[in-house]
């Protein structure tokens, strides 16, 4: 009776082993049994392992099993298939520009998709300028530099960007893709008119070699459950038929599906720009000047507001651009903007009251608007209470302006200083408790601890111009704001910078602020829960819906 008991035991014991040896995190997959035309782009030497196993942020480093280059979009879609027919499938995390600071765009011992690769064979950059609606057809792995060129041989421009044009199409339209326009303009996610997408569904897909409508052409891979759409059409008849995974993409953080085109929404593009600086003062300490008696914080984002109020797409009138930062009395204090003979003003301003916040507001004008700019200018600025004679004005090219933070890379860069860690925080306030906000973080917790090195940015938005449809979330409230802790340091500081942030989260929930996190850095399932808020019910299905096996960008760590 003994040695039976000891015997079954045993077998229980093998058994318990056998099913902890076919965890894939303890016996990954082998390339040996990919289909041959996908083991031929299955890329497993050091080097190119070591470069996938980092990002921007240089915090996070997780080994992938594989690179995987493809040369087509049917390539991308059998990988998805390949996967999915294994017993326990692996992960596949596409990979555009890498500019994700936490490890969103790795996998452990999964397949990192090098979307680069399509640059030749992908949908390319395409515009169409001959209707009374332009727009233009962009490959999921082209950069917004590369739009941003395209676009402008035609004498058009998309209307919504990011401040850094090196980032894929792709990449800011899983995010939302913000900057100043987006009081006007939305999101560069509510500029989209279709996608293309590979996913998976789940569910019984019927095999459609092609559809034919107006100004639609559907092309369809189907194959146990994997299917390549190709182009989402989004005309008042078709909304019906593909939108769920049209609306789940836009911001879904990578979860549905891989993006490998968009139609971008354009428009006329300006000759000019002209950018203007006003400054405000913390008056917290009192000033000798006749206006320095209103509250520093209050000025400034009231005056921006003001501005984000006349936002209509076609406003003549509307500044074309709003953003805001700070100048802390922390080192290092970048003035190159201004000329030479004032830095030494706005250095004692700095040093006097602590933080200066800066209004970045931009007029764009051309060769028939020139002679009336100033005026259009003039009348932006009346009323604001910025400090007298704190206005600094210069004329740029539209491409300068657009393309401005590409300037500071290739300095960082010469001085070793881009390929460091980036831990940065990056935020949506509700815009009814951004002065508590500014006394409890910029004042209570960045300016005390004197350990800032990076910009921190701040500037309002409308919620009117974000389609609720869409997976982004945002506060609850018509106005909130983004602020970006944009912090570099190397790696001896790089546990204060961490700590920071996370002293500002708890802030932000000890004081029932109600933030959201913009390219969002959670760890546990409830704070992703309280990050989608009404949207985690729905983001749930469409993910079972979509990727019931949960392979697609496991680097964000919502379902993996």
């Amino acid at each position: 009776m003994a040695s039976y008991y000891i015997f079954s035991k045993a077998l229980v014991l093998l058994w318990l082993t056998s099913i902890v040896l076919t965890q894939p995190q303890s016996q990954p997959w082998s390339a040996l049994q990919a289909p041959k035309e996908l083991a031929l782009k299955l890329i497993r030497d050091p080097v190119t392992l070591s470069l996938a196993s980092t990002d921007f942020g240089h915090i996070v480093h997780d080994n992938p099993f594989a690179i995987f280059a493809p040369s087509s979009i049917i390539d991308i879609s059998n990988l998805i298939k390949f996967s999915n027919s294994l017993p326990i499938p692996f992960t596949i995390a596409p990979r555009g520009q890498a500019h994700s600071v936490h490890g969103q765009a790795m996998t452990i011992d999964g397949v990192v998709v090098n979307m680069t690769e399509l640059r030749n064979n992908g949908a390319g950059i395409v515009v169409f300028d001959d209707t009374t609606s332009p727009y233009a057809d962009v490959g999921g792995e082209k950069i917004w530099i590369d739009v941003l060129h395209a676009t402008l041989e035609r004498g058009l421009t998309p209307l919504s960007w990011t401040d850094y044009l090196f980032l894929s199409v792709g990449g800011t339209l899983s995010n939302a893709g913000i900057s100043g326009q987006t009081f006007r303009f939305g999101p560069q996610i509510s500029n989209v008119h279709e996608l293309d997408v590979v996913t998976v569904v789940n569910n019984n897909s019927r095999n459609i070699n092609s559809w034919t409508g107006s100004l639609v052409h559907l092309n369809c891979f189907d194959s146990r459950n994997v299917v390549c759409y190709v182009e989402f059409h989004l005309l008042e008849t078709e909304r019906t038929k593909n939108s769920e995974l049209f609306y789940a993409v836009l911001g879904g953080l990578g979860q549905f599906g891989i993006i490998t085109r968009a139609r971008i929404a354009l428009g006329p593009a300006p000759t000019r720009a002209s950018i203007i600086f006003y400054l405000f003062y913390n008056t917290d300490l009192v000033v000798k000047w006749l206006h320095l008696l209103y509250n520093d914080f209050s000025t400034f984002s009231g005056d921006q507001e003001h501005l984000i109020s006349v936002n209509g797409r076609n406003e003549t009138n509307a500044a074309d651009y709003v953003e805001g930062f700070l100048l802390l009395n922390q080192p290092p204090l970048d003035l190159s903007f201004y000329p030479a003979p004032d830095q030494p003003r706005i250095t004692s301003l700095v040093s006097q009251y602590g933080i200066i916040y800066i209004i970045e507001l931009v007029k764009y004008y051309d060769n028939s608007s020139q002679q009336h700019v100033d005026e259009d200018v003039k009348l932006l600025v009346e009323g604001l209470k910025f400090v007298p004679t704190f206005m600094f004005e210069k004329d740029v090219s539209y491409e300068e302006f657009l393309n401005r933070v590409h300037s500071d890379e290739l300095f960082l860069r010469s001085q070793g200083l881009w390929d460091v860690p980036h831990p940065w925080l990056n935020l949506f306030v509700p815009g009814s408790r951004i002065s508590d906000f500014d006394e409890g973080v910029f004042k209570g917790i960045i300016l005390k601890q004197n350990i800032t090195a990076g910009l921190v940015i701040i500037y309002p938005m409308n919620r009117t111009k974000w389609d609720d449809k869409m997976s982004a979330v945002t506060p609850d409230e018509n106005i909130f704001y983004a602020v970006s802790l944009l912090h570099a340091t190397g790696f001896d500081k790089l546990e204060e910078f961490q700590a920071q942030n996370q002293q500002i989260l708890q802030f932000c929930a000890d004081s029932g602020i109600g933030i959201k996190q913009y390219l969002p850095q959670n760890k546990t399932r409830g704070q992703w829960v309280e990050q989608f808020g009404p949207k985690w019910k729905l983001f749930k299905e469409r993910k079972a819906q979509f990727d019931p096996n949960r392979i697609l960008s496991p680097g964000q760590g919502i379902f993996n």
